[in-house]
């Protein structure tokens, strides 16, 4: 259990020092030149300055522990930051910026902007392959929101116009989701091969974009045009049950995302998967690695604004 009444969800001070000891567990780090000479860096005081700001003698700047982050600038109390980080983290099907602006006190439009930050957070910087020493992935992919500038599906039609999102689950591992522009062996087939370590069993349904996987990888496949779902341990329930967790929580919590922004979602979805509790990461530490994440990483209102970075 999480105590919500712990003083770095409280104080912006406290805030600020649980952040320093997730970045810094050594000392202070200069963010501009990378100095680590605790001796060259020193530690600024007086009524004009706020709490938390160094002086690095090697390149004469100052700095904070939220430089370089994309906590970076923000007018926001640093608690509230480290609350909401928290609170995405801990919601298994995501939590509305709706929400976040009532238990924060902050506007709706800070807190989706909050929550767009702290998804850039969440996006890996290294991402080793999947099915390392001979496991399994999944894959498999569905549809979701509408495409941009296209009409909305008629009652009793058949077209459709949806983003799609192709997914990689690795048994016991961790998953990946792209958006895509089709299903196609020419989009799926070079992913597949570029996060999948060779050597891997691959299971697929029956889809004829995935038939040339069978040279690259040893490929299963199950039939679900034939009613079959499980034949031995060839599957796709593991990639399906997650496909579940992330449609409950696009359509029952954020209920609208727009083309542009689906990939900072799909991010939240990859890391609160691959940080799980089955694999050992309870609520907690789930959040001090969003707060690690955040280095290095910025995000201003244009940026947000921009379809694809």
């Amino acid at each position: 259990m999480v105590d919500l009444t712990n003083p770095i969800y409280t104080d912006p001070n406290k805030a600020r020092e649980h952040l320093e000891a997730l970045h810094w567990p050594n000392g202070p780090v200069c963010p501009h030149c990378g100095n680590v000479d605790q001796a060259r860096i020193k530690k600024m005081e007086g009524k004009s300055l706020r709490p938390g700001v160094y002086q690095c003698n090697e390149c004469r700047k100052p700095f904070s522990v939220t430089v370089g982050t994309v906590f970076e600038d923000s007018k926001i109390a640093l608690n509230k930051w480290v609350l909401a980080t928290h609170l995405i983290a801990s919601s298994k099907k995501g939590i509305s910026a709706h929400q976040l602006h009532r238990m924060l006190g902050v506007t709706y439009k800070t807190a989706w902007f909050m929550a767009h930050r702290i998804r850039l957070a969440m996006e890996p910087t290294e991402t080793p392959p999947l099915g390392s020493g001979g496991g399994t992935v999944e894959v498999d992919e569905t549809f979701i929101g509408r495409l941009e500038g296209q009409p909305k599906k008629r009652r009793g039609g058949t077209t459709t116009y949806k983003n799609t999102v192709f997914a990689l689950v690795e048994r016991g591992g961790s998953a990946r989701l792209f958006h895509v522009e089709g299903t196609t062996a020419g989009e799926l087939i070079p992913i597949i091969r570029a996060n999948v370590a060779p050597g891997a069993t691959v299971f697929s349904d029956e889809g004829r974009w995935y038939k040339p996987l069978g040279q690259h990888f040893t490929h299963e496949v199950v039939n679900h045009s034939r009613k079959e779902y499980v034949r031995g341990d060839v599957h796709t329930n593991t990639v399906e049950g997650f496909f579940g967790t992330f449609k409950r929580g696009m359509k029952g919590v954020y209920q609208h995302c727009a083309e542009k922004h689906l990939h900072r979602y799909l991010a939240e979805f990859n890391f609160r998967y691959n940080n799980r509790i089955a694999l050992g990461v309870g609520d907690s530490e789930r959040a001090d690695r969003i707060l690690k994440g955040a280095d290095g990483k910025r995000l201003t209102y244009r940026r947000v604004d921009e379809a694809r970075l």
